[in-house]
């Protein structure tokens, strides 16, 4: 039997907790039937508490409280609150450290993965966070090698996940380590989730950075994103703003963060994704709507950003997708419909 300890801590989602909890209870239950010999995940829930010794950590809830706890995972889940405004807690750090040495994997999703870096023991080690988050932790905690297009990164003894519904991700990744790949599979089907290790850059969300003070080049956005149909090259632009090309893509580059040509593309990209979610437009005219005269070349774009084809992004996401999910649905079965992403 393996003990998987959940961590409570200030700001955490304490959704995430129950999902997970739920996650290894139906997994536990169906290995208890199927498999043989049976084997069952120990849940525990750990928190910080005060006593007369100072703060200590403490289990709060127990599976299987009549057994001494020997943790083989921890999972950290996510904040509820931006990376900026996380309470740095050193018993935390203290006892996740004691447990590393143990031998116990240390796992953490989203904005937790913070938590996880204040220990040191992501230095040097392949991570993932929210796709927003990236920079910050790439910024506050440089020998970390952040990696934002996966959703879950199994190092064997470190594990971190993505978004902050990306427990799921994770608790189906620990089912299929402990107890077999066909529970996992199981799991997966009776709580409606697709199987793990699926990539970030699917929900990745173009954000420009428009808050940065040189408004020559915000002006230059603004007409990008009025006009991502036209064709645009660095010359024109850098004639709209009264620049010499060189220094306009040098200030376009400092103030978003991104080249010319990346920007266009990205900022191509997001809109085509919102008309292929939000209308029945066929591919071809979804790429020229975008500025993607070869619709090939926009299928490759498209591919390499997202990871999958326009045709294949509609069937996920898209209006008649979902439509499609809910006609077919079962009768007297909840019909799986998912919104839109935020991604």
């Amino acid at each position: 039997m393996g003990e998987i300890g959940l961590l409570e801590y200030d700001d955490c989602q304490v959704s995430a907790i129950h999902g997970l909890r739920d996650i290894f209870r139906v997994a536990s239950e169906y290995a208890v039937e199927s498999a043989d010999p049976p084997s069952v995940i120990r849940v525990s829930t750990w928190a910080v508490s005060a006593t007369g010794d100072g703060l200590v950590m403490v289990c709060t809830s127990d599976t299987h409280p009549e057994l001494a706890h020997r943790l083989s995972h921890v999972i950290i889940p996510p904040s509820l609150v931006v990376p900026e405004l996380m309470a740095s807690v050193g018993e935390l750090t203290d006892w996740l450290v004691g447990l590393r040495t143990q031998g116990t994997t240390l796992c953490a999703v989203c904005a937790g993965v913070f938590v996880l870096a204040e220990t040191r023991l992501l230095d040097s080690r392949d991570a993932t966070t929210h796709w927003a988050f990236a920079e910050e932790l790439a910024r506050r905690y440089p020998k970390v090698r952040v990696d934002a297009s996966r959703m879950v990164i199994d190092d064997v003894d470190i594990m971190t996940a993505a978004g902050i519904l990306a427990w799921v991700d994770l608790g189906l990744t620990l089912v299929d380590r402990m107890l077999g790949t066909s529970v996992m599979l199981h799991t997966a089907r009776f709580v409606l989730a697709d199987p793990p290790r699926r990539r970030q850059s699917l929900y990745q969300e173009f954000t420009p950075q428009l808050q940065h003070g040189d408004t020559d080049i915000r002006a230059v956005q603004t007409q990008l994103h009025a006009c991502l149909h036209e064709p645009h090259s660095v010359e024109h632009l850098a004639q709209t703003a009264a620049m010499h090309p060189r220094t306009f893509q040098r200030r376009f580059k400092e103030a978003t963060g991104l080249t010319v040509t990346e920007y266009l593309q990205a900022a191509r990209i997001a809109k085509a994704r919102e008309l292929l979610e939000l209308t029945n437009e066929s591919v071809a005219h979804v790429s020229s709507g975008v500025g993607y005269l070869d619709v090939s070349n926009f299928r490759r774009l498209f591919q390499r950003a997202t990871g999958v084809t326009p045709s294949e992004y509609r069937r996920r996401f898209g209006i008649a997708a979902r439509v499609d999910r809910r006609e077919d649905a079962p009768a007297g079965q909840p019909a799986r419909i998912r919104s839109a992403p935020s991604r």
